[in-house]
């Protein structure tokens, strides 16, 4: 089973979304930032780890918020609070970024595990 984190990122009240390059697996599709573990890295470690290569920004990971599987049962799903703690994001290896307010979530077309956790946190208020 493949393991993935994700990185909800909160700043002044809106998450950061991130749009999938088109030539992508669900190319297009909007989600929360991140990828695969490497062998041997935490749900946190990847998730910075990915966070630098993908958007060029340090984060600190916080806790997880939730963890589901994706619609087929192959991909395990960490999603995890993290804080910007230097740089600002650059769209390296995403089609384009946007910093949403949660409740307008829904109206991004996202991948269908990051609408799961899109619908939690609009019901939050996060």
């Amino acid at each position: 089973m493949l393991e993935v984190s994700a990185g909800i990122i909160l700043r002044n009240g809106r998450v950061l979304l991130c749009q999938r390059k088109p030539e992508s697996r669900l190319g297009l599709k909007w989600e929360f930032p991140g990828g695969k573990l490497e062998a041997g890295e935490t749900p946190a470690q990847a998730l910075e780890r990915e966070l630098r290569e993908e958007l060029n920004i340090v984060t600190q990971t916080k806790e997880e918020y939730v963890e589901r599987m994706n619609e087929d049962g192959t991909i395990r799903l960490h999603f995890l609070f993290s804080t910007i703690i230097d740089g600002e994001p650059e769209a390296i290896d995403c089609n384009a970024f946007e910093w949403v307010n949660p409740k307008d979530l829904l109206g991004y077309d996202l991948a269908p595990t990051d609408r799961i956790v899109a619908e939690l946190l609009a019901r939050d208020g996060n």
